[in-house]
């Protein structure tokens, strides 16, 4: 009788063991998805397709490794113009855009590519030219103005020529002023903004930037701006978040921490002081209302 009873107790502090050992397996594992669904891998990418504008003025320089390091993602950009951004969202080639062209921006959400889109920020755009201005551009009331002066002079125009933000306000000022433009005088580069500014500067021609870029190129051109702050030369900018709907293989998850990151405090905070040190303005205003 003795026997048995020992036995009994043996296998009954086995089974109360065995128990406690499974129980805190399963609250491990518990732990661990919780975690992979808070948290990215050390390896968790997210491609971001911007405008060539936002590095060009060195911004993503200072936002990306402030957002890599508050939220564990590595950012591989593509500066690329927003035109051709658009389009890695149309195909899925990205997870999230940073752009400037509204018109289009709204068209992309209109068609279901975007899952979300949030105002980040906005500057200007700027005529700039050379300091004698032989169109008489600093007399016009607005860059359709300006835009006609210049062709009736046949003066050097040079346009990006690519597609981006930039290019599609400047064909959009070109239209409001009733102007084809064409001819000797325009110069398409098909290239980014600081480029297209360096080459206007050798021809002594007129081209439109963000006023970032131009202050970012100031120091190096003899040109200058020769018309500024008039309504039809805002710049906004926005940040989309690509439809995991339509491209299952997108990082969204990823992609909303950047968009989150752009529009919360201290993303907005970065964009706001950025520039003042250098130039003695910022580059950027912020839009996001939080």
């Amino acid at each position: 009788m003795k026997k048995f009873a020992f036995l009994f107790v043996i296998v009954a502090l086995f089974l109360i063991a065995f128990s406690i050992t499974g129980c805190s397996g399963q609250q491990k594992a518990a732990t661990s998805t919780s975690n992979e669904t808070t948290k990215p891998t050390k390896k968790a990418t997210i491609i971001l397709a911007t405008t060539t504008s936002t590095k060009d003025t060195g911004l993503l320089d200072v936002l990306i490794p402030a957002f890599e390091k508050k939220t564990g993602y590595t950012v591989k950009t593509v500066a690329v113009g927003t035109g051709e951004a658009l389009k890695m969202g149309e195909r899925g080639d990205a997870d999230v855009l940073l752009v400037h062209a509204r018109q289009s921006e709204d068209e992309f959400m209109a068609k279901g590519l975007g899952k979300v889109r949030e105002d980040v920020m906005h500057n200007d755009f700027v005529l700039v030219g050379p300091k004698n201005d032989p169109a008489r551009t600093k007399d016009a009331m607005s860059a359709a103005q300006a835009f006609r002066f210049i062709a009736s002079k046949n003066a050097t125009f040079v346009s990006r020529g690519d597609d981006s933000g930039t290019h599609k306000k400047e064909l959009s000022i070109w239209a409001k002023a009733g102007v084809k433009p064409a001819g000797s005088w325009y110069i398409s580069t098909g290239q980014g903004m600081a480029a297209t500014i360096r080459i206007a500067n050798e021809k002594q021609g007129y081209t439109l930037s963000d006023r970032g870029t131009y202050l970012v190129q100031k120091g190096n051109i003899d040109l200058a701006i020769v018309l500024e702050k008039k309504e039809d030369l805002l710049n906004p900018y926005g940040v989309i978040a690509v439809n995991p709907d339509k491209f299952p293989k997108v990082n969204y998850k990823g992609a909303m921490a950047f968009v989150n990151y752009v529009t919360s405090d201290e993303g907005q905070k970065i964009i706001a002081n950025f520039g003042k040190d250098k130039y003695g303005e910022p580059l950027f205003v912020p839009d996001a209302r939080k």
